[in-house]
């Protein structure tokens, strides 16, 4: 049985994980628990170590890598480590004078679809992304991701890229046939596509049958 301090910190550790690929330093950690001292943070850690909920890497500084979970945590504590950015109803009106960007198609968010390459409608770029790289839209089908805050019918706004770190929600070719949303895993010569929602697996694929498309920076969302 942990204490309620030790199943916050767990979490966490793990949501920080989960969404950038490595675990977070002792002054985050102390931020996220409102303690005044690290000290105590040290204590966390090493009792969740002696119950085996965490590990302490080998030759890396302050990385750990979690284990298990609670019992009683729940979906939504152990799958919501994204939140985009949403405009919403940002698509109902767009500025004409805004920087646009090509909606490529529909990307799903389940079982993986046909890629499509052409473009069938335009939304507006949101400012701030705006110079930074090249990007592009994609509608989302499915619900395989909805624990990261992507929701069947949203648009996806996806920077252009050919790598992503472990943990970062990207777009994927698989076998240069088919495309899908899921968050990145990272291990040897392998890349797992993790989905978040807890009635989807995690597939896993050898390294060379993915290509990265670009990885996800933002949302669309439209409230009717």
């Amino acid at each position: 049985m942990l204490t309620k301090k030790q199943k916050n910190l767990l979490l966490y550790i793990n949501k920080k994980i989960r969404s950038t690929g490595v675990s977070p330093s002792y002054e985050e950690m102390k931020d996220s628990l409102n303690l005044k001292s690290k000290s105590g943070i040290h204590r966390l850690i090493s009792a969740l170590e002696e119950r085996g909920f965490v590990r302490r890497l080998a030759h890396k500084a302050r990385a750990l890598e979690v284990i298990k979970l609670p019992e009683n945590a729940s979906a939504n504590d152990i799958f919501n480590t994204f939140t985009p950015s949403v405009i919403k109803g940002g698509l109902d009106k767009t500025p004409s004078t805004a920087s646009e960007i090509s909606i490529l198609g529909s990307i799903a968010a389940g079982t993986p679809i046909e890629a499509i390459q052409q473009e069938v409608d335009r939304v507006a770029l949101p400012e701030n992304l705006q110079n930074n790289g090249e990007h592009y839209g994609l509608k989302v089908k499915g619900d395989s991701m909805i624990e990261a805050g992507i929701n069947d019918g949203d648009t996806v706004i996806v920077k252009k890229t050919t790598n992503v770190e472990s943990g970062q929600i990207a777009v994927v070719l698989i076998d240069d046939q088919e495309a899908t949303l899921k968050r990145i895993r990272k291990k040897g010569n392998t890349i797992a596509l993790e989905a978040a929602n807890k009635n989807y697996g995690t597939k896993i694929y050898a390294a060379n049958r993915i290509k990265i498309q670009g990885k996800l920076v933002s949302l669309y969302r439209n409230f009717h």
